[in-house]
Parts: C-alpha cells; sequence; structure tokens
C-alpha cells in the first residue's frame, strides 16, 4: 500500500476502494474505537485489501446542537494520525450536514459504502447507528450487506481492567476532573493538543518563568491547574510544567495554556506547537504577592522535573505516534 491517505469522500483513490472499514465517528479513538479499528484491520489484512477507516466532520451534536459544542478530543488531524498510528491505510472524512443525516440507512450504504468505496467488509460498534432518525442499526447493516455482498462484524462494549466501560464522554470527563491517569487508561495513549503560540503580558519573563501561552477554544473541559507537560516544538520533545487557568493572583481573566519549557531559549511565538500534560500538580491558586508565587512555582518547576525525568509511561500508541 502507499503511505497513509486522509480525504474526504470524493477524493477516495482506488487504493482505498474495495476494502474493509471501520465505521465511526472516533472522537478520542480511545481503546473502544481501537477495538473497531484493530478488528477490520485485521479482515484486511487476512483478505489482502485495505483498511479503511471512515468518519464524519464536523462532529453531529456541533451539527444538531451548535448553541452547545463538544469538547473534542480529536480535531479531524489529530484523528487521522491516531488511525494512522493504529495500522490504518486510510480515513475517509464524510462532510456531516443535515441534508446528509437526512437519508436513510438504503441510501447511505448504496452511495457511500457500495458505490463510493465498494466495501467487502465492515466493522461498527455495538451502538452504531445510521441514517435518517437514527434508524439505522447493526442489524439493519448486516441485512442490507447480505444485498449488497458485504461481511458485518459488530464490536461488543469495551471494558477496561478496572471495569469502566470506554466511551468519549467518559474521557472528557476523566480530563475536566484533572485525572490524567484515568483518561489515559481509556485512551490506550497520552491526551494532547496542538495550538499556536500568541502573545502574552510577558510577565512571566519578568519573574523568571517565560511562557509560551496558548489559547484553547472555549469548549475544551481540561481541569484548571498547574500540570507537568511535554511540548513537542520542531518534532522535539520538551519537558516544562504548565499553568491552565485565569491567573487569579493578577487579572483572573480569560483562560490561557502558559507552559514555561525547561531549558529552552527559543523564540516561539507565532509558532504551532503541540502539548502533552501528563500530571495534575495542584489547582490554580491566588498567591498575596509575587513572592509567594515564584516560590510555588519553583516547587512546581521542581516537582515537573522530577517526575517527567523518571517517567517511562508511554503506551504502544504513543510510541507509534512519537516514534519513541
Amino acid at each position: 500500500m502507499p503511505s497513509f491517505q486522509f480525504v474526504d469522500r470524493h477524493s477516495v483513490s482506488p487504493t482505498l476502494r474495495g476494502g474493509a472499514v471501520a465505521i465511526g465517528n472516533f472522537d478520542g479513538v480511545h481503546r473502544g474505537h481501537q477495538a473497531v479499528l484493530e478488528a477490520a484491520l485485521a479482515v484486511a489484512r487476512q483478505r489482502g485489501i485495505p483498511a479503511v477507516g471512515v468518519t464524519f466532520e464536523p462532529h453531529p451534536r456541533d451539527v444538531f446542537r451548535p448553541e452547545h459544542p463538544v469538547f473534542r478530543l480529536t480535531p479531524a488531524p489529530v484523528k487521522a494520525r491516531l488511525v494512522e498510528a493504529v495500522g490504518l491505510d486510510g480515513l475517509v472524512s464524510i462532510p456531516f450536514s443535515p441534508t446528509f443525516a437526512a437519508q436513510s440507512p438504503e441510501e447511505f450504504v448504496e452511495r457511500v459504502l457500495v458505490d463510493e468505496l465498494d466495501i467487502r467488509h465492515v466493522v461498527v460498534g455495538w451502538n452504531f447507528h445510521f441514517g435518517q432518525g437514527r434508524h439505522g442499526t447493526p442489524q439493519k447493516l448486516r441485512e442490507l450487506g447480505e444485498r449488497h455482498g458485504f461481511s458485518v462484524d459488530v464490536i461488543a462494549p469495551f471494558e477496561t481492567e478496572d471495569g469502566y466501560t470506554v466511551s468519549s464522554s467518559e474521557v472528557r470527563d476523566r480530563l475536566a476532573e484533572g485525572v490524567l491517569a484515568e483518561a489515559t487508561g481509556l485512551l490506550g495513549w497520552h491526551w494532547f493538543f496542538e495550538g499556536t503560540v500568541v502573545d502574552g503580558d510577558k510577565r512571566g519573563r519578568t519573574i523568571g518563568f517565560p511562557t509560551a501561552n496558548i489559547r484553547l477554544p472555549s469548549q475544551v473541559r481540561l481541569s484548571e491547574g498547574v500540570y507537568a507537560v511535554f511540548a513537542v516544538i520542531d518534532g522535539v520533545r520538551h519537558a516544562g510544567v504548565a499553568s491552565w487557568g485565569r491567573r487569579p493572583t493578577f487579572d483572573n481573566g480569560a483562560p490561557v495554556f502558559e507552559t514555561f519549557v525547561f531549558d529552552f531559549s527559543g523564540d516561539l511565538y507565532g509558532k504551532s506547537i503541540i502539548i502533552m500534560p501528563i500530571a495534575y500538580l495542584r489547582p490554580e491558586l491566588k498567591f498575596n504577592g509575587i513572592g509567594a508565587l515564584v516560590e510555588q512555582m519553583n516547587q512546581d518547576a521542581a516537582e515537573g522535573r522530577t517526575l517527567l525525568a523518571a517517567f517511562d509511561g508511554f503506551t504502544n500508541l504513543d510510541r507509534a505516534l512519537w516514534r519513541i
């Protein structure tokens, strides 16, 4: 197969047609999603056909409830990177709209799966629904598969070793609580985000802690506080500590993710960097003066250095993503 392809439904190359496909929204590409993707990959390799993910953008909830946008764990490019790391040959992104959602289950199967992708096999999760009014069910998909000549596998709910049923909502809740280890256990990889470094008030450099500031989308529900993080800059991983919050000691303003990268002196303004929170150190606090704040920041930096220097918790998917 050629290199991984991330394409829309109207740009599917012949090398991705006739394959085994995994269908889902896949926000987070968590361990439950990975079970669906890996099942399609296994069939594809056994039959010598392409392994392809099929997903939908934007998130359906953003289409039907735009006043309550979802906290996206994996924007489309990140989702594609993860699907590639799992081992599939491509990811097909289908534009989701009210018009698309209004088609019948039969129309979706005939137009997309049969005419556009010419599939041989499909894998979905146990709760997969499709077509107008969500009338399409896994059983309906099996019936349509018999009619059109493709086989169907349905994957049962995925439970962690602790008995949690994995879902994107559960991951979001763990991140909102600052319980990063549990979020990683559900995901099977360390959650990260990418953002452009923006100008701040430059107060950090005056107290010995220059920071790279990133503004996150308003729907992000990460718990406010101080974190030990890895920052990936120009492909190189650096350790650091970061504060996500409103700076109550100073202005209590709009939330900003401010990262102090250890032993780094380059200019980051305007640069896109990746931040991987590894451990939640403490909640955001208001201090009585700059001296008390600096003392605490020194403690945070020391704790972060120690923790990250000893860190050996990368997962197999982390290693595939970052070539560790």
